[in-house]
């Protein structure tokens, strides 16, 4: 066992005195021991049931034969950083989960972990440390959240941040803001829609890193809970048998989860964290198949934001298991793939049973053809754009118009509510990238206060940064090459017409390819807006979000 380097032998003497001081057993040491990773804290929604998460994990592990010691993982609450300096260090956390991860299993020679994430960067970040520590792992994630009720309609978090632009275009009064407010987000867990928690955690299962339920067992139902005990005596298989992460996250396990991500209309995030997990795993997973998978991929599920169904409704449809059986019928999925079941993709899907057609559409009567998430390129995004396609409404999938620039979000808010923004803009926000912003901040801010402003059929945002899931419309994020170090969006002059042709995956601004050239050329870098501190680390080191905003070190000839 690995544990042995920390328990075994005469020169182990000194760590057994210290197991001896935690109050474990001599029995207990001899066990294989398990690290339980929770995000548990009382800031996140998502994340304040874990701590009964984590005591059925140690259950289940306890009861197969393990050793269960729980340490710590760090969580940001993106509604509660949203708009602020706080949304700087949201997807920055992802690399500093997975870092810490890795320094706690590798100096404590654990035999296996059992994964407990909720929210956004968690769960990325501790699939990015399963795939670098290759060591036996399984995830069982805190649930979503159950939809609120608003005037006998389920609503959630979107729908809070729309309601304040509906309040500043005097379409909704503040007792109706005060009631969305007490409703709209009724439980703990991660919030009601496909956003990108709840994305992510659907694509663990999908990866083949999470049990069945692991992405759609609503957080309050006490089935959560035996999912839990689950995972703890599922690990000891894992273990027993030698699964480890790598032999489960393969290149075609990744396509396998891209699809269901073009399935369900997952969040955009989803192509910055899927690259980065691959890496990780050694799987160089380039964006280019995103759209070769969505143009054979059916949309299948309309969820919150894009449609008026929820996590609790895919839930009692069947869930992720369901999808993917859909899928199978038209063979776009590998079924003879590992996973921490240990059983195959097609054994573990082989009973699935859609039982609401209504809620996950059947192959046969798909959304649309295509799948949920494009990648667009042109020459104002060389590299690559991402777009939520199944939240786009039919007349912005093709759309011109003139750009109206801003160099943050806070800037492009206040022209959004203050009316200066009107149909037909393509509303730019940039220097708000990976290294730009630093941080890659979330513009569920601007993207709400456009629908709310009743302009969500009209304008267009196109943004280095990226979206929440719980954005809608034609939001065009991670824009590659970003404004920092240059790329075209830096260009970008007011009024210059810009052209959006989803179908067709392109993004480009109506100038010649010399006058692109000549502002090159003038364009000089921006000061950093953040010189001191992990920020600052982080914009040396991290990479354009077409590579998922993976870190990299600095080669030698560059500063």
């Amino acid at each position: 066992m690995r544990s042995d380097s920390v328990k075994t032998g005469a020169s182990q003497a000194p760590h057994r005195s210290l197991f001896n001081a935690l109050g474990y057993t001599e029995e207990e040491r001899k066990r294989p021991l398990i690290g339980i990773v929770s995000s548990y804290n009382e800031i996140v929604p998502g994340h304040m049931n874990l701590d009964k998460i984590a005591e059925a994990v140690k259950m289940g592990v306890a009861m197969a034969g393990g050793t269960p010691v729980v340490f710590p993982a760090i969580a940001v609450c993106d509604g509660i950083a949203m708009g602020h300096i706080g949304m700087k260090y949201s997807l920055v956390t992802r690399d500093l989960i997975a870092d810490s991860t890795e320094c706690m299993a590798m100096a404590h020679g654990f035999d296996g972990l059992v994964c407990i994430p909720n929210c956004d960067k968690n769960v990325p970040g501790l699939l990015m440390a399963a795939a670098r520590l290759n060591i036996p792992t399984i995830f069982v994630s805190g649930g979503p959240m159950l939809a609120g009720r608003v005037k006998g309609e389920k609503k959630s978090l979107s729908s809070m941040f729309e309601a304040v632009g509906s309040v500043a275009a005097g379409t909704m009064t503040m007792e109706d803001l005060c009631e969305f407010e007490e409703k709209v987000c009724p439980t703990c867990g991660s919030c009601s829609g496909m956003y990108t928690a709840n994305s992510m955690n659907c694509l663990t299962e999908a990866i083949g890193m999470g049990l069945r339920g692991n992405g759609t067992i609503p957080a309050v139902y006490s089935e959560r809970i035996r999912l839990a005990k689950h995972a703890g005596m599922k690990i000891m298989e894992l273990v027993e048998k030698d699964i480890k992460p790598r032999d489960i996250m393969t290149e075609e396990a990744f396509r396998n989860a891209l699809t269901v991500d073009m399935a369900l209309g997952c969040s955009t995030n989803t192509m910055l964290h899927l690259p980065a997990i691959a890496h990780e795993a050694g799987v160089d997973l380039n964006l280019d198949i995103a759209n070769e998978l969505s143009a054979i991929t059916p949309n299948l599920c309309h969820l919150a934001p894009a449609g008026p169904t929820y996590m609790e409704d895919l839930n009692e449809a069947g869930g992720v298991y369901a999808v993917m059986k859909e899928l199978s019928k038209l063979n776009l999925l590998n079924l003879d793939l590992i996973t921490v079941t240990g059983k195959t993709v097609g054994e573990n899907i082989q009973n699935a049973v859609n039982r609401d057609e209504s809620v996950i559409r059947t192959v046969e009567n798909p959304y649309s053809s295509t799948g949920g998430i494009a990648v667009l390129k042109g020459n104002l995004a060389p590299d690559s754009g991402v777009v939520k396609r199944s939240a786009v409404v039919p007349e912005m999938m093709v759309h011109e118009g003139p750009a109206r620039v801003f160099d943050c979000e806070e800037d492009a808010i206040e022209a959004i509510k203050g009316g200066k923004i009107v149909a037909g803009d393509v509303v730019v926000i940039r220097y708000e990238g990976p290294k730009g912003g630093p941080g890659m901040r979330e513009m569920l801010n601007p993207t709400s206060a456009i629908a709310g402003m009743g302009l969500g059929s009209s304008v267009a945002l196109i943004t280095d940064g990226r979206f929440s899931g719980a954005s809608r419309g034609a939001s065009i994020g991670h824009v590659s090459p970003e404004a920092a170090v240059g790329g075209p969006i830096a260009l970008v002059e007011e009024g210059d017409i810009i052209s959006i042709n989803i179908p067709e995956n392109t993004l480009n601004v109506n100038i010649s390819d010399e006058e692109m050239e000549k502002r090159r050329r003038a364009w000089q870098p921006r000061e950093p807006k953040v010189k001191t501190g992990y920020l600052a680390r982080y914009r040396e080191l991290v990479t354009s979000g077409n590579r998922g905003a993976i870190l990299e070190m600095p080669r030698e000839n560059e500063s």
